[in-house]
């Protein structure tokens, strides 16, 4: 775990390595990647089914491709009463959050007489990934299934891993809840190729999104132009920003719950006070002797963790931007002032009572969020992700006379003769 405080004279320097910092598998996947891909677009299901059995262990002819909707169902009936409960508030929730997304259309007429506007559709078909290998996430495939269909998506289809056949009942589940059309026994990149080009079971689609492995990130980046995908995301990460009027037990419990989700995350804390840092630095130790995950928690915090201190907290917040964090709390007296301040982040947690693991289960905005600082220029998953615009204009006779010269002007200064005629022979036949 790096120390920094902003008083070292090689401050500027290890700041600047962390930044850099690359934590993405350090394994070269491209070349394995294509190779899946290219089979499964030329050899359709036959390839699904090889790799299936070798990847997953379990033939598909036997486990069966398709998830039946009733055996959805009914692992939504069988979940414990308080569970049921529990995903039926996140659902909720997370609906009620990305109802209030969708884009207006928009229709006027400008002062030259010309229509204008733009018309919003949903894409027809959508696929989300949904992990199913070291740990399974019924809250993914809610924060991605959701806003596909508040979008209007008509045909929503699920692919998730099952190795060695066994399916997560929980994501059987959500599946049910959050109103999946298909729901495949298929994972890694053989899904996203399959949800890329068609297979002779499963239909293509417009849209796929979903975390997975390096594999599936790779698969996603090789896909895009065929489909759209939301991101390439990489390992997760979180930085705190706290004065010293917090429990520590708090704040490290905080940066411990991203780094008990794989051994690359990293849990960044910004503190104004030496030794407040110092008990958050302790009580991370104390906690982790404790945590079941503390085998990836541990590797996590001692290999990519670090504790900041500077002057201020608001001094934190430009250093912040700098790591465009997927995920920021600001756990203090005044958190929208220091939320006025930033500028590039996923996802922000406002105050000592908004912990980040709030916002990947029940609060409602989506949890898929761009990573390896992404945020400086990406957003999380929303509603208009599986949506497009088509934008619109229609002119009468006037409004083309008075749009015509300076179109005829400019086509011909690009010599583009043939967009010039098809405006000027209509000027003159209108005179």
């Amino acid at each position: 775990m790096i120390r920094l405080d902003t008083s070292d004279g090689d401050f500027a320097a290890r700041f600047d390595a962390l930044v850099d910092a690359r934590r993405e598998t350090a394994v070269d996947v491209a070349r394995d990647v294509a190779t899946i891909v290219r089979s499964v677009r030329d050899e359709g299901d036959a390839a699904l089914h090889a790799f299936t059995q070798k990847l997953d262990r379990h033939d598909l002819d036997r486990t069966g491709w398709r998830v039946d909707p009733a055996a959805c169902a009914a692992a939504f009936e069988a979940l414990e009463p308080e569970l049921r409960v529990a995903l039926e508030l996140a659902a909720a929730r997370i609906r009620a959050y990305h109802e209030r997304q969708r884009p207006t259309d928009t229709d006027f007429t400008d002062a030259a007489g010309v229509r204008l506007g733009a018309r919003w559709r949903a894409v027809d078909a959508a696929g989300v990934y949904v992990p199913g290998g070291r740990a399974a996430y019924p809250s993914t495939l809610l924060m991605n299934a959701i806003p596909a269909k508040v979008a209007g998506v008509e045909r929503l289809v699920v692919v998730t891993p099952t190795p060695d056949g066994a399916i997560n009942p929980l994501v059987l589940a959500a599946a049910h809840l959050a109103d999946a059309d298909e729901v495949w026994r298929v994972g890694g990149a053989q899904a996203i190729a399959a949800l890329a080009y068609g297979t002779e079971r499963i239909a293509r689609v417009d849209v796929v999104t979903g975390p997975g492995n390096a594999w599936v990130a790779e698969a996603k980046r090789q896909v895009y132009g065929v489909v759209g995908i939301d991101m390439v995301a990489g390992p997760s990460e979180i930085v705190v920003v706290a004065d010293a009027a917090n429990d520590p037990e708090w704040i490290a419990a905080d940066l411990l719950s991203q780094a008990e989700h794989d051994t690359t995350t990293q849990s960044i804390l910004f503190a104004d006070d030496t030794a407040f840092a110092g008990r958050v630095a302790d009580a991370v130790e104390r906690q982790l002797t404790a945590l079941p995950t503390e085998a990836v928690a541990r590797v996590a915090w001692e290999d990519n963790g670090a504790i900041v201190v500077v002057p201020t907290l608001a001094e934190a917040m430009p250093l912040v931007d700098r790591l465009a964090p997927e995920h920021v709390e600001l756990a203090c007296d005044d958190p929208r002032a220091l939320f006025d301040l930033l500028r590039h982040a996923g996802s922000a947690f406002l105050g000592r009572h908004t912990p980040e693991a709030i916002g990947d289960y029940v609060a409602g905005p989506n949890h898929v969020l761009p990573t390896g600082r992404r945020a400086r220029f990406a957003s999380g998953l929303g509603v208009t992700d599986f949506m497009k615009r088509t934008s619109f204009l229609q002119l009468d006779e006037s409004a083309l006379n008075e749009l015509g010269p300076a179109t005829i002007a400019l086509a011909r200064a690009e010599g583009l003769p043939a967009h010039a005629q098809s405006v000027a022979l209509r000027i003159r036949t209108n005179r």
